[in-house]
């Protein structure tokens, strides 16, 4: 059975984090469940930059065991997602459990606001690293993989956060073989051509 991933959508998530998260572990084969924190029939989540989405489900209402949890960053979605105790709870829930909690942006304050990251390497937007209370912080790090704990600075640095994903969930060959297809990388002295 492929690994089963939860993806709590808020509105005013940031899109570009979501979108390269969502595509990317489902390139992998990973099933990914978006839930809704807000209650809406149509299950619309709007983005911060304008760019709706229609979530697979609302949260409470997802069914299954999850490997992993993932949270987007964005303002104001962070803020709901620190704000609402289903999300705080589940954060707890999954650590416990020994799962992957994985969070990027402004999100790892979430993780630092449910009590995980006590002495752990993480980072998150350089805007919010002094949001994560009692955490290590990697102020360099564009991602940072401690344990089972997953975190990643910003939308520049979603595709990387969504391949460590990958690696953790799937393999390294599944992430390198994807980081390919996708033209992830730049070969050595590729940059930006301008005429």
């Amino acid at each position: 059975m492929p690994p089963r991933v939860l993806i709590p959508l808020a509105d005013g998530f940031e899109e570009i984090e979501a979108v390269a998260i969502i595509d990317t572990l489902r390139r992998a084969g990973v099933t990914v469940v978006t839930a809704a924190l807000r209650a809406d029939p149509l299950r619309v989540v709007h983005g911060a930059h304008g760019i709706d989405l229609v979530a697979d489900t609302e949260l409470g209402a997802q069914t299954g065991d999850f490997d992993a949890l993932v949270l987007p960053g964005g303002m104001p979605g962070t803020k709901h997602l620190a704000d609402d105790p289903r999300v705080l709870a589940l954060v707890r829930e999954m650590q416990r459990a020994g799962k992957h909690v994985a969070a990027i942006c402004a999100a790892p304050s979430v993780l630092a606001k449910a009590g995980v990251l006590e002495g752990v390497a993480a980072t998150s937007y350089p805007g919010f690293q002094d949001k994560l209370a009692g955490a290590r912080v990697e102020r360099g790090s564009r991602v940072v993989v401690a344990g089972r704990i997953v975190t990643s600075q910003g939308p520049g640095t979603a595709l990387e956060f969504a391949l460590e994903l990958v690696r953790l969930l799937v393999g390294s060959d599944k992430s390198a073989e994807l980081e390919r297809a996708m033209i992830v990388s730049q070969p050595r002295g590729a940059s930006v051509a301008r005429g």
